[in-house]
Parts: structure tokens; sequence; C-alpha cells
């Protein structure tokens, strides 16, 4: 497998590993939605899942959107 096609395929899987985590965060806020909880209570719970989500979902979206470096950058010589 080349370079380029591995890229590739780390690219697809955290896109794919952020499509499910996406798809679990709902999951679990329409479970918070539903739960016979106080308003307190929602409010908090429904803090900590983005907290959660954040945490988990933020690293794999800055990976994906960070430049890839190929190579050194040209040094110009100063004399």
């Amino acid at each position: 497998m080349s370079r380029d096609e591995q890229i590739q395929a780390m690219r697809e899987l955290r896109e794919g590993l952020m499509h499910r985590l996406e798809e679990l965060y709902r999951q679990a806020f329409d479970q918070i939605g539903e739960a016979p909880l106080r308003e307190g209570a929602v409010a908090r719970l429904t803090q900590l899942l983005l907290r959660s989500r954040d945490g988990a979902i933020t690293p794999l979206q800055e990976e994906i959107e960070q430049p890839l470096i190929t190579h050194a950058p040209e040094t110009r010589d100063p004399a």
C-alpha cells in the first residue's frame, strides 16, 4: 500500500469513527430527552454528554483538518 493510500485509508477510518460517534451521541441525547428526569438533572447530564462528545470527536476532526507536510520547507541561504 502506497503512502497516499495509507493516508486516505486513515482518513476514511477517522471519518467513519466520527460518524459512528455522532450517531451514538444522538441516540444518547434522545434517551436523555425521553428520561423521566427533572430539568436540572437533564441539564447536568446533557452538559456532561456534550463535554464527552467534544473530547471524543474533536481530536479526530483536528487530525483530518491538519495539512499534510510531505517535505521540509525550503531554506534560503542568507549570503
